[in-house]
């Protein structure tokens, strides 16, 4: 009899549908199916892709609110956010398919030479539970783009939304050209050790560098994005109604389960007593609830294990000395309701790691250039926020993060690159020199 993995409701618990597990057999097969569908699908003129998934991801228009359902029910997600996200990815393909398409395009360098962008061959992506279908989507239409085929891995915590949705996108694509496996940490190695071409991951630190020792035997392309422990400081000269709104609004949404969480604040001492007012204000309006509960506002943690991880920091940071200024240190699962903490110290593992949940985790300073050197004070460096006006600038220069926001959040105008430094990224997606990374560049003279 098959392995299977069971989709768990985080809400109740029930089980809602299971998928089998891809065997090594399994695997093998697809590998080869895909090798053979590239040499075709390399061949196929640019346009003629583009135009192909560009079709494929507008037919999930008619599975919108069933795929809406399903992602609330599998991660826990409201159903207006889950709707936002299919629709999201709906209506963003042509446009992301375009944006590759030209940065592909050949280009002249003097009067006897070509620079192209041709394909690697099998692409493996791995994507993550918290954005399911999003995140999955701005790795599989660049690395299809650019003339690969691709094996596709969602993460076992929601492997019925990602089938639906590779079901109905391959009724319109070429056969083996996208395919679906389903595993947990020992299949997605399996995978990369694999006769692949390049692996495009989104999810945990840890994974990413598990990643690349498997990947190293075969010199295969790595795009990463691990993860993040997103910094803010807000300045004495802030306009703290504002922070507060965004120190909250990036700590709850998606229950905190979040790349670009803001994870740590700093806020000037001289204004800190009326900041932590003000995010206590705003906090005490969240509400916890399940999926269809329409005046709930943050969801279900994903699983026990996320679950544990958020109580252990909160717990950690309490014993440490840490006030919490708002929560249930209890907490009863599968929820962690608003919490806002106070007086967090370097040690705390709230300041250390990545908690992904919702808690706004607040430090106070006297001196700015304190508080940038516990910004900069970790592995991560994702995302950072500055809150100010006169100096915000200077701030955000000296902030070691891939992507910065001024008195807004980080991710830039138009097709600008999500890139992570430091260990919060290796390779990076969007831009022109993204949208290459997916491609072999061939230098042609004549």
């Amino acid at each position: 009899m098959k392995e299977t993995i069971k989709s768990i409701n985080p809400s109740n618990g029930e089980v809602i549908g299971e998928v089998l597990i891809t065997s090594d057999r399994e695997l093998s097969t697809k590998m080869n199916q895909a090798k053979s569908a590239f040499k075709l699908w390399r061949n196929t003129p640019i346009d003629v892709r583009v135009e192909t998934i560009s079709r494929a991801f507008e037919s999930l228009a008619s599975q919108q609110r069933d795929l809406a359902r399903l992602m609330s029910m599998e991660m826990g997600k409201d159903a207006r956010r889950s709707s936002g996200e299919v629709s999201g990815v709906i209506h963003s393909a042509e446009y992301i398919a375009d944006l590759v398409s030209d940065a592909l395009k050949p280009i002249k360098q003097g009067p006897g030479t070509e620079i192209q962008y041709t394909p690697l061959g099998v692409a493996a992506i791995i994507s993550p539970w918290n954005y399911p279908l999003v995140m999955a989507a701005n790795l599989i239409i660049p690395a299809l783009v650019a003339g690969n085929t691709v094996i596709f891995k969602p993460s076992e915590e929601t492997p019925l939304v990602a089938n639906e949705m590779v079901a109905s996108l391959n009724e319109i694509l070429p056969e083996h050209v996208l395919q679906i496996v389903h595993g947990k940490k020992e299949l997605g190695q399996k995978l990369v050790k694999s006769d692949i071409n390049l692996v495009a991951f989104t999810g945990s630190k840890d994974a990413g560098k598990d990643i690349m020792a498997k990947a190293s035997s075969g010199l295969k392309r790595l795009i990463m994005e691990l993860g993040g422990n997103d910094p803010m400081i807000v300045m004495h000269n802030a306009d703290l109604d504002a922070a507060a709104r965004f120190a909250v609004g990036s700590s709850f949404e998606n229950a905190g389960q979040m790349c670009v969480s803001t994870e740590r604040v700093y806020v000037d001492e001289s204004v800190a007593d009326d900041f932590i007012r003000k995010v206590t204000d705003v906090a005490m309006r969240y509400r916890v609830g399940t999926w269809d509960d329409r005046h709930a506002n943050i969801g279900p943690i994903v699983n026990h294990s996320q679950y544990s991880k958020i109580k252990n920091h909160i717990n950690d940071a309490i014993t440490k000395g840490a006030k919490l200024i708002l929560g249930d240190a209890s907490h009863p699962a599968p929820f962690i309701g608003p919490t806002v903490i106070t007086q967090m110290q370097p040690d705390m593992l709230i300041e250390i790691e990545e908690t992904f949940g919702p808690i706004v985790s607040i430090a106070t300073f006297a001196h700015i250039d304190d508080a940038i050197n516990r910004a900069n004070d970790s592995d991560y460096a994702l995302g950072a926020v500055v809150f100010g006006t006169k100096g915000a600038n200077n701030i955000a220069n000296q902030l070691e993060a891939g992507m910065v926001g001024i008195n807004r959040g980080v991710g830039g105008d138009g097709d600008s690159p999500w890139v992570g430094a430091k260990q919060s990224g290796f390779g990076y997606r969007g831009s022109v020199e993204g949208h290459r990374q997916f491609a072999q560049v061939k230098v042609v003279s004549k």
